[in-house]
């Protein structure tokens, strides 16, 4: 097992990671709490609730698996079932499962009594970025993640055994916000993943503890500079502006969020070679992404125009300009304000196959 310690202005939290630790989480987990209550997914129920639940007595609470269970009707289903539960404000929740359901759980202890304490125990990779740094919440049809709360987990604990069940597609998506927290901060990480020259669900378990070490490091040493997004925090939402956007234009669950990052990723990268006149390997990534099954293009069903507004509803855009984080190279990324017909006439180029919309 390997672990570090995430610092914020409220404190610190370990993260531990290692195989098969799922079992001994109440060892790992500190604090004299009343009761512990768990909230997971269908999809994760079946393969890992048993092992976490080992005394009976533990409620739960099963949402449906899919970006879709980020909505305010689930919100409120998991508060009543909380309050039927009578807990009180020693209660820890804990959050089985991955993204959706992190975030999801996240806010409901972030808002359950004016907040309790919530451990995550991720169950994907791509929870590997959202169960460190303390945003959660929940979707509104008018864009991603624009309700929620700061509100950091007591701990961490993430087993990499329960990663060996995932598709494919989902280990894709995980790993893009791998290959994101290595664009921004640390080209020699970057440099190592592209010369492995393999899908990740080919690494051994030791190499993927280091995967996830060094992206949890990443987000980490960059909250504890900025906590709540005033600043450089913004930097680890590369790619995630037109993502989220093609996310909420396909309708959420049509693509992995890690899919639209990818593609969001992309162009930023396209963008920052116009914006910056430089070159930024753009090809070769390209070409990597496209070999690990990532996509690189906007869908071709997609208004572009659109999505262009969209970008501006972003809750990074200020003023209603279009805000994007782009990279002067390689490991320095900065938040710019992007002209218009600039980022659109770079999106129309980004369309799945010919012709623009």
């Amino acid at each position: 097992m390997d672990s570090l310690s995430i610092d914020t202005n409220g404190g610190s939290y370990p993260v531990y990671i290692g195989t098969g630790i799922r079992f001994k989480w109440q060892e790992l987990v500190k604090g004299p709490y009343s009761s512990f209550f768990i909230i997971t997914d269908e999809e994760v129920e079946g393969r890992y609730l048993s092992s976490i639940q080992q005394d009976k007595e533990i409620q739960t609470f099963v949402v449906p698996s899919g970006e879709e269970s980020k909505s305010f009707s689930r919100y409120h289903e998991v508060m009543t079932a909380l309050l039927k539960a009578d807990l009180d404000r020693q209660a820890c929740i804990i959050a089985l499962g991955g993204g959706v359901v992190g975030d999801l759980a996240g806010f409901a202890a972030a808002t359950f009594m004016r907040g309790i304490d919530f451990v995550q125990i991720p169950t994907t990779l791509l929870a590997h970025d959202s169960s460190v740094g303390g945003k959660t919440g929940i979707n509104h049809e008018l864009g991603k993640n624009l309700i929620g709360a700061f509100h950091q987990p007591a701990a961490v604990i993430y087993d990499t055994e329960c990663l060996r069940t995932l598709p494919d597609r989902e280990w894709r998506s995980g790993f893009s916000e791998v290959i994101k927290h290595a664009l921004i901060h640390d080209e020699a990480f970057l440099n190592w993943l592209m010369e492995s020259g393999k899908p990740v669900q080919g690494y051994s378990d030791e190499e993927l503890q280091f995967i996830i070490k060094k992206g949890i490091a990443v987000k980490g040493a960059i909250v504890k500079e900025d906590e709540r997004e005033k600043g450089i925090r913004a930097y680890l939402n590369f790619g995630h502006t037109l993502g989220h956007a093609i996310e909420a234009e396909l309708g959420y669950g049509k693509m992995t969020h890690g899919e639209a990052v990818a593609i969001g990723m992309i162009y930023a990268l396209r963008l920052s070679e116009e914006y910056f006149q430089t070159t930024l390997r753009m090809d070769d990534i390209k070409k990597w992404f496209q070999e690990i099954g990532l996509p690189t293009t906007v869908p071709k069903e997609l208004n572009t125009n659109q999505l262009i507004e969209r970008m501006k509803k972003d809750k990074k855009a200020e003023n209603k300009t279009l805000q994007l984080v782009l990279l002067k190279r390689i490991g320095k990324p900065i938040k710019v304000k992007v002209n218009d017909d600039i980022a659109l006439k770079l999106l129309r180029a980004s369309i799945e196959g010919s012709g623009a919309h």
